[in-house]
């Protein structure tokens, strides 16, 4: 089990920019606006050779019956009951507050060490305004400036203190599939349905998460990461600077991970938005499984999913050799189905080919079928290889490179994809001279 430092506390108070300090990041989104964190957020840090997990989590507000605030409440609860260690944040220019001994109290209770960190002491004048902070009854107060740093490393010095120095952190490097599509295509309530539990908050209001969620799933002999996205809007509906951070997350987290699971709203056309997301996850070569989801509340008959899929493959042309898979989250139908598929994709993108086994039978296809000749000149491949990288890439040598026109190159691609399958990932093929 990991050492988790979970960061809480009441709206506003700095949590987010303490943990973007601690991780040395700028994950969680940070603004001004109160309750812009709304789920707990993952990270790593590391303190003098002591690497540990760090949780950042939405502002805790006690009785609200936002639906929100509501949902918060109960992810702050999580986060407390998972980790080693708990920073209450508090803010020392406006003091103690009924919410801040409301959240003390609720901190008692867990029986985990707390550490008060008294954030936005900018000067030192704000100094001794932290004592004030003992009437909590938690013990030692750390007077810091998450803005800038101040007093964060007497703050750790404490944290790692408390560690447990036998547990292992889950660093280690597991694929990473990100949940990613339009607002509201049901991308969280997937990962709840597969963890069996509320890890993500789920609402019926389009955009409620906001920054990119990391979990491991580890059950039914499969182990990776997956990432929950905020919900991809058009451009010129991007009008707040919290959905343009989002936005911005979203992106990062497609680049991070090794397979993008585009989830699509059966209800409605596949929009240029899906489009434009399947080509960004294209264009940074990851693997892609597309899901169609909320399946069980279509009118349907035999061809409805011949239909459906064949509209897809069209807008998606020329990389068209993805999976597509059609299923009913809240009835949990072929939601395992989707982990399985994403797995086979990450091993189709992990996929080396025999160098000797490439050349027998993609020689084999040019032979029968060479590259059309242009201008009297006839071009010869003679070897091909596999290239090192992050997915599948190879180069044919030949002696007139300059002349392989793109008909041409997506014929190689489509026998490389007919010949080892290497469904759900783009491939690059590169002439080379020889």
């Amino acid at each position: 089990m990991s050492n988790i430092v979970a960061i809480v506390g009441r709206p506003n108070v700095g949590k987010s920019t303490l943990f973007n300090r601690l991780t040395e990041t700028r994950q969680a989104i940070v603004d001004n606006v109160s309750g812009v964190t709304r789920d707990r957020h993952y990270g790593f840090a590391e303190w003098t050779g002591r690497p540990f997990t760090v949780i950042d989590t939405g502002g805790f507000v006690a009785h609200s019956e936002d639906v929100f605030e509501k949902a918060i409440r109960e992810q702050v609860h999580i986060a407390i009951e998972e980790a080693t260690v708990l920073l209450f944040v508090v803010d020392v220019t406006t003091g103690v507050t009924d919410m801040d001994d409301h959240i003390a109290a609720l901190l008692r209770r867990s029986n985990k060490p707390v550490l008060v960190v008294a954030n936005k002491v900018d000067n030192n004048k704000q100094l001794p305004d932290i004592h004030e902070f003992h009437s909590l009854g938690l013990g030692e107060i750390f007077g810091i400036a998450a803005n800038s740093g101040s007093g964060t490393g007497e703050l750790l010095d404490a944290v790692v203190s408390h560690l447990n120095p036998d547990a292992e952190t889950d660093k280690e490097k597991l694929p990473g599939f990100a949940i990613v599509g339009r607002p509201n295509v049901g991308k969280s309530s997937l990962i709840n349905a597969l963890l069996g539990k509320d890890r993500n908050i789920v609402t019926t209001v389009a955009g409620t998460t906001r920054d990119a969620i990391e979990t491991t799933y580890n059950q039914f002999g499969y182990e990776f990461r997956l990432i929950d996205t905020a919900g991809l809007r058009k451009k010129t509906k991007v009008k707040e600077n919290i959905e343009f951070y989002s936005v911005m997350r979203t992106i990062k987290a497609v680049e991070q991970a090794d397979i993008c699971i585009l989830m699509i709203d059966a209800g409605s056309e596949f929009e240029s938005q899906d489009v434009n997301i399947f080509h960004l996850a294209e264009k940074k070569r990851k693997g892609v499984v597309i899901v169609v989801n909320k399946w069980d509340l279509i009118e349907k008959d035999q061809a409805s999913t011949r239909h459906y899929e064949k509209q897809i493959r069209e807008k998606i042309a020329p990389f068209t050799d993805v999976p597509i898979l059609f299923t009913s989250v809240p009835e949990k139908q072929r939601i395992l189905k989707v982990i399985e598929t994403a797995f086979k994709v990450f091993k189709n993108r992990e996929k080396h080919i025999p160098t000797s086994k490439l050349n027998d039978v993609m020689l084999e296809v040019i032979n029968q079928t060479p590259p059309p000749s242009l201008k009297g000149k006839y071009i010869k491949i003679k070897y091909i290889t596999q290239l090192k990288s992050a997915s599948p890439a190879f180069a044919f040598f030949c002696n007139l490179p300059q002349y392989i026109k793109d008909p041409y190159k997506r014929f190689l691609e489509n026998k490389l994809r007919e010949n080892f399958d290497f469904s759900g990932v783009p491939v690059s093929i590169y002439f080379r001279q020889k």
